[in-house]
């Protein structure tokens, strides 16, 4: 009897799996397959913290659908090279996937799909891993939205996401399974040296991690969200991101699960920070590239200054300016940095460095659990002021205020860069005013003087609106 395909990506869990409950639905055999494919051009290749994750999440899958009487088939290699031979060892007359939005991913599906079409077989995308389609979201003339908040109005008017699929009590199985490779021979983990006991140490990748992720929010952390989200030494929010970029749940799952336990101002807030990935994918559909295109043209000839020693103190957290460090530091150990301190440490490149935005967000894409190609990008590109709905070009943060401001006490600055741990709250975040500073080989001096950097910023901001 022929089967169907279910080709998982970045929809890595068994409820609310609409591809997969469309490939049960086909009554055939029921084939779950992953492709690691780094070889089709226009696909991003995963950075090294998102291929940490990707290891235990397919081991996790892969032991969810054990259980179900099915398993998980890996292989590697170009995706439509590798689904055309699975296709033929299991006689598939189906395909189903969940849709992705980047351009890369959108090309290669058409591609699929038409090979398929062409022969007369069923291939099938669906929504996964959106509350509503880039295409579902127009504004008043049917255009795509630039501004977030035009945007999220739009989409509070639209019907409320419904309750999610649940996961497939069994699945059946094809008579023969063919070979699968194995993820460990995949490499995907760090050897030499190990840097991910950091990673380890904080997260459980897989369906049911995030389902304990998301029950422990709700629980401790929701009631209190408008008011502690952005400090960073509190467990204030989600953390839910890896297990979003994974697809290890839904926006429908937290969706739901936020709203049945009633509407409040906390849950608003919480509901349009999910808002926020929505409208980052928007714009990743209908405009492109946003990791390496300005989205703002004009941005095109901004002087940003070639990196002369200080992008490397800033990726390792040695600019002298403790929140910025601490935040470089926490990335590094856990492959995650609070949401505040991330638009910290991009202004600090960005604007007291000058160094080109691309760079920035090539480090996140390769150090962040989360990382993902419509966020990272869209983050970065708010920051620098050239992405949509971007912050003002004189938005500079000023890293000692926003220190003193968000972690006044310093305790998130003490947890990762102990070596300050001895200041008192009053210098921790300018310990270059401490009576006694710091020698410079326990800690760094300043990089760079943010007054004078400020000033350079705005020369160089000033300049390119005369030139537009």
């Amino acid at each position: 009897m022929s089967a169907s395909l279910v080709w998982f990506r970045n929809d890595l869990r068994l409820a609310d799996n609409p591809a997969l409950i469309a490939g049960l639905g086909s009554g055939r055999p029921v084939v779950p397959l992953y492709i690691f494919d780094e070889e089709t051009p226009g696909i991003r290749p995963m950075g090294a913290a998102s291929r940490w994750w990707l290891h235990h999440s397919l081991q996790s899958l892969d032991a969810s659908l054990r259980s179900l009487g099915s398993r998980l088939i890996l292989r590697r290699g170009p995706a439509e090279k590798v689904i055309a031979e699975v296709a033929a060892e299991y006689d598939a007359s189906a395909l189903y996937w969940n849709r992705a939005y980047d351009e890369g991913s959108r090309e290669r599906d058409a591609r699929v799909k038409l090979s398929f079409d062409r022969r007369g077989l069923v291939a099938e995308s669906l929504k996964g891993n959106l509350l509503y389609e880039p295409w579902e979201v127009k504004t008043a003339t049917g255009g795509s939205f630039k501004v977030f908040t035009a945007f999220w109005r739009a989409c509070r008017e639209l019907p409320s996401p419904g309750p999610g699929l649940p996961a497939p009590k069994s699945l059946p199985a094809p008579k023969n399974w063919f070979a699968s490779d194995r993820v460990e021979d995949w490499a995907l983990l760090p050897t030499a040296p190990d840097w991910a006991g950091g990673m380890r140490a904080t997260w459980t990748p897989g369906e049911a991690g995030a389902q304990r992720r998301l029950s422990t929010f709700l629980d401790q952390a929701l009631a209190n969200y408008r008011q502690a989200r952005d400090l960073p030494a509190l467990p204030a929010t989600s953390r839910l991101s890896p297990y979003l970029a994974f697809g290890e749940i839904s926006p429908r799952q937290i969706w739901r699960a936020a709203t049945t336990r009633g509407m409040s101002a906390a849950t608003e807030k919480f509901l349009s920070e999910v808002g926020w990935r929505e409208f980052s994918y928007n714009l990743l559909f209908h405009h492109g590239d946003l990791s390496r295109k300005n989205f703002r043209a004009d941005f095109d000839s901004f002087p940003w200054i070639d990196e002369d020693g200080t992008l490397e103190a800033w990726r390792r957290g040695r600019t002298g300016y403790p929140i910025v460090d601490a935040g470089l530091r926490e990335l590094w150990t856990t492959g995650w940095m609070h949401n505040r301190v991330r638009m910290i440490v991009a202004s600090f490149l960005t604007k007291d460095l000058l160094i080109d935005w691309r760079a920035g967000e090539r480090w996140f894409w390769d150090t962040l659990v989360d990382a993902d190609p419509a966020n990272n990008a869209m983050g970065w590109q708010w920051v620098a002021g050239c992405g949509a709905d971007a912050a003002p070009y004189f938005r500079i943060f000023n890293p000692v205020l926003q220190g003193e401001k968000f972690d006044p006490r310093g305790d998130y600055v003490r947890r990762w860069v102990p070596e300050l741990g001895g200041l008192p709250a009053e210098v921790i975040h300018c310990p270059w005013e401490a009576k006694t500073p710091l020698p410079p080989d326990i800690y760094p001096q300043r990089i760079v003087d943010h007054a004078q950097a400020r000033d350079r910023a705005l020369v160089a901001f000033r300049s390119l609106k005369k030139s537009a």
